[in-house]
């Protein structure tokens, strides 16, 4: 027997119809490339989505074909996210950071069709636009009178010249629910990208799945400020659960330094903002030179990469905003896990629940997850074993686009498939995820495994000490020990004496690290993540001490 429900497809095209009916006036506030603060509504957002559904139409693409951006988080950016999926072809978000070579060779395996730019990037459109073969529109997201004369680039046109002919009137067409609506990249740090491909389905369900009060817990009466770029997995799905809520969204546009941040948290009283750990190390770098203090933020979600737990603790203790410690994948839509307390942990001392919140947190419902060991076989969830961590969910990849790498799923004993996800991790008894590592950067020292992810945390928690990478080294009798390359903070001084010994009492003695490196830098991706590979080339020569060894 079946259920007599009605019977109503999953689209995107249905989050924009509904903010524009039920929140049509709730603001969406864009900081510009030019400079200036533009605002719109949800009404605005949704009238002219429909103009660049025509001006598709126009172009005549085909439904599932790719239109490609290389932008900033502003309204543009915004209408296209609804115009492109909601009238049956994909968004593709191409992330600006990567290397030229690795965009021309994405635009063209992607199959791009259109590509949409704000100007900042112009010159790497001119650096690539002769390599990718497949585009035949090439649009600036700026108004006509900002098109520049000598652009270099055949038939450029502006995006309000290219939309402005358009009626703002367009039937939202019907669709199987599980037709392809965006895609992204991985940011392939070992071999070319591979693209997760987004369906409508899993986009909707992704976007109620991370507005729920133990997720992100956004409502209508917040003013939400995704400093997490939309070219990277769309923004964490905020513009689509934005939608679903009728919140106010703000976006920074190009200006991400902890200043402009800032003042736009304040001038727009944000109530949420969600970023990675190296956006807000600038913001709280600006308060605190200059004694400032939030007036409305009062939650961030924090993801991307491990949160420092001092960087926690700054949020929470100094400036009292509750912090939201997060993991996904571009693999996942890219939400997983979210860290909230259960009800049981309200009554533990606060040092008991800051421990907790330094995990990554639950899974939230529609990912399920597990931990196995090199035998595949299911690992307990103690908290204390650790395991590769494996995952299943309806906004989960089954494979990538055009079968790049082949089938990725590990099957289990009932052949159901799960997502390798890269991360070794333990699950405590509550279903509190922590990662400790990426499987290909654990270090197992005499038989153990160490984190190099507490490691790091350890060492930028002393104030001398900006960002902090570690990785295991080779050594005669252990197989493999730890070392700590750091970035001096600016006027700072540390000895590497006095840096191991402020791991005393932090971590057991074993775990401590054998030497420190001083380095200027520390090789970072185009995802804001340290690259480890990267390190370990540059340190190819390095050897241990002789008394560690």
């Amino acid at each position: 027997m079946l259920g007599l429900m009605q019977d109503q497809p999953l689209l995107i095209s249905s989050l924009i119809e509904f903010a524009e009916r039920h929140h049509g006036d709730a603001e969406i506030v864009s900081r510009r490339v030019e400079g200036d603060l533009h605002r719109t509504t949800w009404s605005g957002i949704a009238a002219r989505s429909r103009k660049v559904a025509n001006a598709l139409d126009e172009d005549k693409l085909l439904q599932s074909d790719r239109v490609a951006t290389l932008a900033w988080n502003g309204y543009r950016h915004l209408e296209l996210y609804y115009g492109v999926s909601g009238s049956g072809r994909v968004i593709h978000t191409i992330n600006p950071r990567l290397h030229p070579d690795q965009i021309a060779w994405i635009a063209n395996h992607a199959e791009d069709q259109i590509l949409c730019f704000d100007l900042s990037f112009l010159p790497l459109v001119q650096a690539v636009h002769a390599r990718c073969t497949t585009i035949r529109r090439w649009v600036a997201l700026c108004d006509a009178d900002k098109l520049p004369a000598d652009s270099g680039v055949p038939n450029l046109v502006s995006y309000e010249a290219w939309i402005a002919p358009q009626s703002d009137e367009y039937d939202w067409p019907d669709m199987d629910e599980n037709s392809a609506s965006g895609m992204c990249y991985t940011s392939g740090t070992t071999g070319n990208p591979k693209a997760a491909l987004y369906s409508h389905r899993s986009t909707v369900l992704h976007a109620y799945a991370a507005a729920l009060p133990d997720v992100m817990c956004l409502t209508a009466r917040d003013s939400v400020l995704p400093v997490v770029p939309m070219f990277h997995v769309n923004a964490w799905g905020i513009p689509y659960s934005a939608a679903l809520v009728g919140c106010k969204l703000v976006f920074p546009g190009p200006g991400l330094d902890g200043k402009s941040v800032f003042e736009l948290i304040e001038n727009e009283k944000v109530t949420f903002a969600a970023g990675v750990p190296t956006v807000w190390q600038m913001m709280l770098g600006h308060m605190d030179a200059n004694a400032l203090r939030f007036s409305t933020l009062n939650r961030t979600v924090i993801g991307g990469s491990a949160c420092p737990p001092a960087m926690i603790n700054a949020f929470q203790q100094k400036f009292g905003v509750n912090v939201l410690h997060a993991w996904g994948m571009t693999e996942m839509s890219p939400l997983g896990t979210l860290c909230t307390l259960k009800n049981k942990h309200l009554a533990m001392p606060a040092d008991k629940q800051t421990a907790i919140r330094m995990k990554q947190g639950r899974a939230i419902f529609g990912v399920d997850m597990k931990i196995v060991g090199e035998d595949g076989k299911d690992l307990p969830w103690d908290g204390k074993t650790y395991g590769d961590l494996l995952v299943r969910g309806p906004w989960v990849v089954k494979e990538y686009f055009k079968g790049e790498g082949g089938d990725p799923l590990v099957r289990d004993a009932q052949g159901r498939g799960w997502f390798p996800t890269g991360d070794v991790a333990t699950i405590d008894e509550d279903g509190f995820l922590q990662i400790t590592d990426r499987s290909k950067d654990v270090i197992k020292s005499g038989g153990e495994w160490i984190s190099s992810i507490d490691i790091e945390n350890i060492a930028v928690a002393h104030p001398a000490i900006a960002m902090a990478a570690c990785i295991g080294v080779a050594h005669p009798k252990w197989d493999e020990r730890p070392v700590v390359a750091v970035v001096k903070k600016p006027g700072a001084e540390v000895t590497r004496d006095e840096l191991l010994a402020f791991y005393t009492g932090k971590t057991a003695k074993w775990q401590i690290p054998d030497d420190v490196i001083f380095v200027e830098a520390i090789p970072i991706g185009a995802t804001g993540k340290i690259l480890k590979t990267r390190l370990r080339e540059q340190l190819h020569d390095y050897k241990l001490p002789t008394s560690a060894a």
